[in-house]
């Protein structure tokens, strides 16, 4: 019996995947056997099966239907009879996870590895947070198992800072009226009018909608991708010495993450933390990490709501809040001060990175990279365009990816990198660096930075123009306006020093001061090229370490520092 029931814990623990190095040990993957290996192909292929079958059970039942299985007839089954086909099926499944589950926990427990790791786990169990925290390195880091057991080791509501009467949540949509489309109706009838579109808008959302919007969600795709997530945090772990954490979100979601520390290295930018935001189909241990790590910067990166290791799903409000979790947890637990961390943000990232630099306008610096400005052009122009109004009502009812709304509120250095084969965020096929949105991002930017600057016709030709073209049109295009860097950032500094002003929107080139459309459109191209990078490749080439610049800092160059950002005299806007 004594037997049995520790063939039972094996059978129930969790999933053992590699043992890391310790000291002088090399690394090894975790030596399953064949009995624990054919144990669990068939516990996976129950669940696979009942996956299957409840995903696609609203195709099936009226497909049943209309074929006539419901009824007691010659050729159908009838109710009774479907019920009995039922039972069986499900008795065949409870049979082969029964088989699979006790051939799993005998493998298990025939294996003196997995035994050693489960004595680590079962007393790692028992312990609490504080416990847990001491002795990590001596139960936990050597193994890489199933991180839905893994211990929570920070919590959002333990943060000193955290607000339960104010939990994290997307900004209010300011958006609801573009497309010409209010959606929030006053009247009965319109609303009743709506009431289709919103129904539809919700069935799509909860179908195919999220798993579109966040590919990387979808366990088939994480199933396709574990050896390749294995590899890559083996990777993070072994050479860079990373360290894997679990938070819990203000909704109680579990987040993945991974910290490297570079604090003790001599180079000097390790005292920086740069924060990865991944894009839809992105995991950190596959993800943009790589270029922050290889330019000597500690990094911290998390995986979004419902992808690997993360629990819940990805729609904004989950994002947001587990974007706020692993703040707190940078500042809170690792020790860092907002303005010694950078947020940096691949595509569909921007959302998440431009919520935390609107939330902690104090951080060093925002860098967005193949980002655009909002989610709604993008998901139209991918559709058919009858679908335009169901599209624009799904989007901005379910996932109002404002990113240009979020920097509207957020005042520290900023900068955009455009890939030039981007094949994602532009809306027309045949011109796509026109098209791409991070030109529009950064109009946006620019315009709610400098609106008096961009409030003639010229300028903003002008910049149109500029963003249309390769670098070499960029080089043709500040030639011509006889744009000169030292001037243009002499004028800057010298307005901000006269004026006082640390913080946007600034008022230069206001009417009152004359300035001539000439200075503006030199102005305005100068700062086109402190706000934004060109790299010629596509959407998903991972970006080299030498784009990875620190963003251009005007009140910094000036000798002036934001109250928002970090100025001991004043008090922080932020909420760390």
């Amino acid at each position: 019996m004594d037997k049995l029931k520790e063939v039972i814990v094996c059978a129930l623990g969790p999933a053992l995947y590699r043992i890391y190095r310790v000291g002088s040990t090399p690394g090894r993957r975790y030596p399953i056997n064949p009995l624990e290996s054919l144990g669990d192909s068939a516990v996976k292929l129950v669940y696979l099966t009942w996956s299957i079958g409840v995903y696609t059970s609203p195709i099936i039942i009226p497909y049943l239907w209309h074929r006539g299985q419901f009824h007691s007839t010659m050729n159908g089954l009838g109710i009774r009879g479907l019920i009995t086909t039922l039972i069986k099926v499900a008795s065949a499944m409870v049979t082969v996870m029964t088989g699979g589950l006790l051939l799993r926990g005998y493998g298990r427990w025939t294996n003196a590895e997995y035994l050693s790791f489960l004595s680590s786990f079962r007393r790692l169990e028992n312990l609490t947070a504080e416990e847990v925290r001491a002795r990590k390195a001596e139960l936990l880091r050597q193994f890489d198992f199933d991180f839905s057991r893994w211990p929570v080791e920070y919590r959002w509501v333990d943060s000193p800072t955290a607000d339960p009467k104010k939990p994290p949540t997307p900004m209010a949509r300011k958006s609801r009226h573009q497309a010409g489309q209010s959606l929030n109706r006053s009247s009965t009838l319109d609303k009743i009018k709506m009431l289709p579109c919103n129904i539809i808008s919700y069935i799509a959302v909860h179908t195919f909608g999220r798993r579109m919007m966040y590919p990387g969600s979808v366990a088939l795709v994480q199933k396709a991708m574990d050896s390749m997530l294995l590899e890559g945090r083996t990777r993070m772990i072994d050479r860079f010495g990373g360290e894997r954490f679990k938070l819990q979100t203000y909704e109680g979601n579990q987040i993945d993450t991974l910290f490297v520390d570079r604090r003790n290295s001599s180079n000097q930018r390790g005292q920086k933390l740069v924060i990865c935001c991944e894009g839809n189909a992105g995991f950190y241990a596959v993800g943009i990490m790589c270029t922050p790590l290889d330019a000597g910067y500690s990094v911290l990166g998390w995986n979004h709501p419902g992808f690997a290791g993360s629990t819940g799903l990805p729609f904004p409000g989950q994002v947001v809040s587990a974007g706020d979790t692993v703040m707190k947890f940078a500042h809170d637990r690792l020790g860092f001060q907002p303005e010694d961390i950078v947020v940096f943000a691949w595509s569909i990232g921007g959302y998440p990175s431009s919520w935390m630099a609107m939330q902690y306008p104090n951080i060093s610096g925002l860098i967005l990279d193949a980002t655009f400005d909002d989610v709604v052009p993008l998901a139209v122009a991918k559709m058919p365009a009858s679908w335009k109004p169901l599209v624009v009502n799904t989007v901005r009812n379910y996932f109002n990816l404002n990113i240009s709304d979020n920097l509207s509120l957020y005042t520290g250095p900023v900068i955009i990198i455009r890939r030039l084969k981007d094949e994602i965020i532009h809306t027309v096929e045949t011109d796509p660096i026109r098209t791409n949105r991070a030109n529009d991002l950064l109009i946006k930017v620019l315009q709610q930075r400098f609106p008096n600057l961009l409030s003639d016709e010229n300028p903003m030709w002008t910049l149109l123009d500029y963003l249309s073209g390769d670098p070499d049109h960029q080089r043709r295009v500040l030639t011509q306006n006889h744009v000169d860097d030292g001037v243009c950032q002499a004028t800057l500094i010298s307005y901000v020093q006269s004026k006082g002003q640390y913080s946007y929107p600034l008022d230069i080139g206001s009417p009152d001061e004359h300035m001539s459309e000439d200075v503006k459109t030199q102005l305005v191209l100068f700062l086109a090229t402190k706000h934004f990078v060109d790299f010629d490749s596509t959407h998903c080439t991972p970006l080299p370490r030498q784009l990875f610049i620190q963003p251009w800092d005007l009140f910094k160059e000036a000798g002036l520092l934001s109250p928002s950002r970090g100025d001991s005299s004043l008090p922080p806007k932020g909420r760390l």
